[in-house]
């Protein structure tokens, strides 16, 4: 390739990533009123611009104490299918109670309880035992509500279509959550309803309706019987209710077989969720609307109804649900929808608002720093390789253009640890030209001409400074992958700034180099 080709690329590509980075030191009403700026560009995090930090605390007892209702039904259906009746059973704080009638169903149940090793018995009273869940059955139970929650809240707060992007949801302690939402990006409130619903959703026929609960249940003077639940349907705004129904308390099909979510709108453009059922799902829903055309069914989500509309024919994989609420909440239940039911409720115990100012010093400072250390490396590099120096700080510069450049082109989020990635960048820009220079050196006693110890210098120093860089990119992307939040910043900066300081290195100074010296038959300035 020739030097004008080499030349022309390397200049077109400045030009292209100093357009991008160009719009990070412009007003964002300018950038915004700007046809030649972007204004999609770094997007700062958390402790840069200040925002949301919530520390979630996970009801783990709850999924224990759901374990143990589970345990229950099963071991009650067991007794069943032998023809054993006479046994209750129940659920109190964390253990399980049962108790026999008689003898015989005293014994039927000890023959049963034989399987269910994962029971420990606590205590004996007659024909009543009390059971609590094995050390290491408990423990796996807890790790996997803590994963399964982690899971869910980072998918409805990290969601790509209507969720909040950059944000931190990480494990901390036992049973709490981390959660980080930079400022700007999103109102208090909204966040707490993405974070704090358990997004259950539930298809039951509507056997009565009233406008109120008491003229409901005012139709039942004995009592509406252990099978059926009042759930009502709210005005968004008021919270009044505006229908109550009667509905079966089991679920004729749950939210747990829903494959996608999205927003959509009906014929007249009013925002309503549509969702898809996976086969099985399908298959249920098929099967429960054709049983059931020309009845109401209620569509409800974490216990109140969203719509109730009459089914007309069979319907499988399709659905949707209406009701009077904006693009916004239409969007935020299919985020919900979409992300899986929460297994536990979760509760927020520690809210604190990290301000812009804090985060505007931290820039201003971060931006300082990155500048001293940028003028006394140049200043360095200038007074100890001389015009070779030169082309240095032109190589670290134009690293800086291609970091800044890239992480805007690829919309990275900027933290206060990627600050400081990007000041060690700038040191670690100049290693490599350290490098080439002192291989230079070593060379110019023995070579006829300073081009070719410029070559030799280029080649010998090729080897070393891919090694040692490669083996920091190794570091760096491990922190990628297993890093969170602050460290996750640094990580992406230290990589980014691994690749542009190589390119600089070995592309742009050896360009400058072509130049001059050349192929001049002269003293190299080094």
């Amino acid at each position: 390739m020739s030097l004008r080709t080499r030349t022309i690329l390397v200049g077109m590509l400045l030009l292209f990533f100093g357009w991008l980075a160009a719009g990070n030191f412009v007003d964002k009403e300018r950038r915004i009123d700007s046809d030649f700026l972007r204004d999609d560009l770094l997007r700062m995090g958390l402790d840069l611009q200040g925002g949301i930090h919530w520390v979630v605390g996970v009801d783990l007892d709850r999924a224990v104490q759901h374990e143990l209702q589970t345990l229950a039904a099963g071991l009650r259906s067991r007794l069943q299918d032998d023809g054993v009746g006479g046994v209750t059973f129940g659920v109190e704080g964390l253990q399980l109670t049962t108790s026999s009638a008689n003898a015989e169903a005293s014994a039927s149940l000890a023959t049963v309880l034989e399987d269910y090793t994962v029971l420990d018995p606590v205590s004996t009273d007659g024909m009543t035992q009390t059971f609590e869940l094995i050390s290491p059955r408990r423990d796996e139970l807890v790790e996997l509500t803590m994963r399964q929650v982690l899971e869910v809240l980072r998918k409805r707060i990290d969601d790509p279509v209507t969720g909040i992007a950059e944000s931190v949801v990480t494990r901390q302690g036992a049973d709490r959550v981390l959660v980080q939402i930079p400022g700007g990006l999103v109102d208090r409130d909204r966040a707490v309803k993405l974070l704090a619903s358990t997004a259950f959703l539930e298809f039951k026929i509507v056997e009565d309706a009233a406008a109120t609960e008491e003229l409901l249940l005012a139709k039942y003077p004995d009592g509406i019987g252990a099978e059926f639940v009042i759930a009502t349907e709210r005005d968004r705004e008021s919270d009044a209710v505006i229908m109550a129904y009667l509905v079966a308390k089991e679920a004729a099909i749950t939210g747990q077989y829903l494959t996608d979510a999205r927003v959509g709108f009906d014929n007249r453009q009013r925002p309503e969720v549509q969702f898809t059922f996976d086969d099985e799902g399908g298959r249920r829903f098929g099967e429960f609307t054709e049983a059931h055309i020309d009845e109401p069914m209620a569509i409800i989500l974490d216990g109140q109804v969203y719509t109730a509309p009459t089914i007309n024919s069979r319907i499988t994989f399709n659905g949707r649900i209406t009701g009077s609420f904006s693009v916004e909440e239409a969007g935020d239940i299919a985020v919900v929808l979409r992300a899986g039911s929460l297994a536990v409720p979760v509760e927020i115990l520690e809210e604190r608002t990290v301000g812009p100012a804090l985060g505007q010093d931290s820039i201003e400072r971060g931006v300082r720093a990155s500048l001293v250390g940028l003028v006394v490396i140049v200043v360095f590099v200038i007074l100890y390789y001389r015009v070779s120096g030169v082309y240095a700080s032109i190589a670290l510069a134009t690293n800086l253009i291609l970091l800044i450049g890239l992480m805007s082109l690829f919309e990275a989020t900027l933290t206060l640890p990627g600050l400081a990635g990007l000041v060690l960048t700038i040191g670690m820009a100049v290693d490599a030209n350290v490098i080439i220079f002192e291989r230079i050196r070593e060379e110019l006693p023995k070579a006829r001409k300073a081009s070719a110890a410029i070559a030799t210098g280029f080649d010998k120093a090729l080897w070393t400074i891919l090694d040692a860089n490669i083996t920091t990119l190794i570091t760096g992307v491990v922190l990628l992958q297993f890093g969170t939040g602050p460290i996750k910043g640094f990580a992406v900066t230290l990589c980014v700034g691994i690749l542009t300081s190589v390119f600089s290195a070995l592309v742009v100074t050896r360009l400058l180099f072509h130049f001059y010296p050349g192929e001049r038959n002269q003293a190299l300035s080094i």
